[in-house]
């Protein structure tokens, strides 16, 4: 199991939405599964939020919110996703 997390540094994804949403990342480092990394909201008051253990370099993702893909308003780099929108940038180092 530590082979599989060696090299790897967490990160939290936070994101403010509607109390009761249905809220997750999906990025190059799930393969961009909306189901698979799923935020929580565990104060209940819209403060979304959950951690990744990404590689070192840069990754790409947007929040699906309600079935809805969203770019990080938090984020300041972004990079075109080939579709005519944009994707948010985490730089792991």
């Amino acid at each position: 199991m530590a082979s599989a997390t060696k090299g790897k540094k967490r990160v939290t994804f936070k994101v403010q939405a509607d109390v009761g949403s249905k809220v997750s990342v999906a990025g190059d480092f799930n393969n961009w599964n909306p189901t698979s990394k799923v935020l929580k909201d565990k104060a209940g008051n819209g403060a979304f939020q959950g951690i990744a253990l990404l590689e070192k370099g840069k990754h790409a993702y947007k929040f699906v919110i309600n079935d809805t893909w969203c770019v990080d308003p938090n984020c300041d780099d972004w990079s075109h996703d080939g579709f005519g929108s944009l994707n948010s940038v985490v730089e792991v180092g």
